[in-house]
């Protein structure tokens, strides 16, 4: 068993979580990861000795539930809650499908607040935690096509923000960080061809390369490595050549 706390990572298949995940294993963490698909988890270069997956889909809270209190009986609570999962489905409000706003909506608001639930009582009664929800510069500047993907994470950065002034007495920490346009997975789940077309065009007015998840993840260790009498609160971190 390690002599460092359980770290938590939703989403951690691809992307933020999955470069967070390997920065955290490689500092000799134990992790705690989640995703709908594990298998890739088991494809990405780990240390598995400390490393529990878990195949969890976070709009079910009790699996959730499950999973986080399986960790922490082997490994002591949660010290770290990364709530990374989230979907981006880009359309126009007038032809977008509205089982996408439902995925959404579902995936990137109440997904991350069924894990803040998960883990904040006993970080309350510990007096001690860290909590970091991944949102993005869309969830406080619109971008065209956007409208219930911004909806969603306008709502993380409120419900962020909120709960963090709820818990700081508590001296448990409740940061966001907000990345741009990423080399990520999120874009292949766009189902609106226009859409897509549109976004991939405005990437390539920035060169073609947008923001290395990697530094995503360098920002999360940084907001966790400071002690906990200091909350980084929220980070906006993009690409140098993302105008928007």
């Amino acid at each position: 068993m390690s002599t460092k706390p359980l770290i938590v990572i939703t989403g951690a298949s691809s992307g933020f979580g999955a470069k967070t995940a390997q920065l955290f294993n490689s500092k000799g963490f134990p992790l705690l990861l989640l995703a709908r698909r594990t298998e890739k988890i088991k494809e990405l270069p780990l240390n598995f000795d400390n490393v529990l997956i878990e195949n969890v889909d976070v709009t079910n809270k009790e699996e959730l539930q499950k999973a986080i209190t399986k960790a922490e009986a082997i490994h002591g609570p949660t010290d770290l809650l990364v709530n990374n999962a989230g979907i981006m489905l880009l359309g126009n409000i007038l032809d977008q499908d509205e089982e996408e706003w439902q995925k959404m909506l579902q995936t990137n608001v109440i997904g991350v607040l069924n894990g803040m639930k998960a883990v904040l009582g006993h970080m309350i009664e510990r007096n001690h935690g860290t909590i970091i929800n991944v949102s993005s510069i869309a969830g406080f500047k619109a971008f065209l096509d956007h409208a219930a993907y911004a909806a969603s994470k306008f709502g993380v950065h409120g419900l962020t923000e909120t709960i963090r002034q709820e818990v700081a007495d508590s001296h448990v920490r409740v940061s966001l960080i907000s990345p741009g346009a990423a080399e990520t997975e999120l874009l292949t789940h766009v189902t609106n061809e226009q859409s897509f077309n549109d976004y991939v065009s405005w990437k390539e007015s920035m060169g073609g390369l947008t923001l290395d998840p990697q530094k995503v993840a360098e920002s999360i260790f940084f907001i966790y490595e400071m002690p906990q009498e200091v909350t980084i609160r929220e980070i906006s971190i993009a690409a140098t050549k993302q105008q928007a």
